[in-house]
């Protein structure tokens, strides 16, 4: 097999800048970059890529409490094994590690990455044969059990969105799937487009993603009854995620 095969060389440094390469794939390729220097170039050029994708998700702080409690845990055993026991207290650091508000922002970041760039990295502008990574919004919506749901995805001045359904929907006869966008600042929810129960669609913008996406934090993907006004919402969010500007 020709590992310097173009789309397959970038296929293998995508994985391998990803972390997701094992095995002995990955000590062949780690061998391929000892004799090609071309392949490091391409992993250095992914990984650059990668970085661009992390600074747009706003860094969230743990609590000291938080540090403190891991600190313990790594480096001194006796204080670990007694924090077990207050481990269900409300201030056990497990509980604050885990909360929604310090995790929430930083697993949007990480899930739009890797499923994005695993499963369709054309959708963000990420193919070999460009240098340039486009500008451009995704989101990446949680179904309720918080499994990956919808991927959207839009260049920065295009007028289409791109919907990936990653999970198909169960839409009822007579009811339809719609997506919404939720303004930062606590605005009403606007409309923007109905999508497929599965597969894939492009959905026309009414203006360029810049503007109707520059003050937007989350997408929401509602269920509802097609006659239903497209004015607001109609049901609860069966899907819910973070909306980010890629550049």
């Amino acid at each position: 097999m020709n590992l310097l095969q173009p789309e397959r060389l970038d296929r293998l440094a995508r994985e391998y800048a990803l972390g997701t390469l094992h095995g002995g794939a990955r000590r062949r390729f780690e061998q391929l970059l000892v004799d090609v220097p071309l392949a490091g170039r391409v992993v250095v050029r992914w990984q650059q890529r990668f970085d661009v994708l992390a600074a747009g998700v706003p860094p969230l702080q743990p609590r000291e409490q938080v540090w403190q409690r891991l600190s313990q845990r790594l480096f001194d055993p006796a204080s670990a094994s007694a924090a077990k026991a207050t481990r269900s207290s409300p201030f056990g650091w497990l509980a604050a590690l885990w909360a929604p508000r310090v995790l929430g922002g930083v697993l949007a970041g990480v899930l739009v990455a890797t499923v994005a760039l695993r499963l369709q990295p054309q959708w963000l502008g990420l193919e070999s044969h460009g240098e340039a990574l486009p500008q451009s919004y995704v989101g990446l919506l949680l179904d309720d059990a918080g499994r990956p749901s919808v991927l959207a995805s839009s260049r920065r001045y295009g007028r289409t969105i791109t919907v990936k359904l990653l999970q198909p929907l169960a839409v009822p006869a007579g009811q339809v799937a719609r997506l919404w966008a939720l303004p930062r600042d606590g605005a009403a929810p606007f409309f923007v487009g109905a999508v497929p129960a599965r597969g894939s669609a492009t959905l026309a913008l009414p203006d360029s993603a810049e503007k109707l996406f520059f003050g937007v934090g989350q997408l929401a993907l509602t269920i509802e009854p097609a006659e239903h006004a497209t004015r607001s919402p109609a049901g609860p969010y069966v899907a819910r995620g973070h909306c980010v500007k890629l550049w």
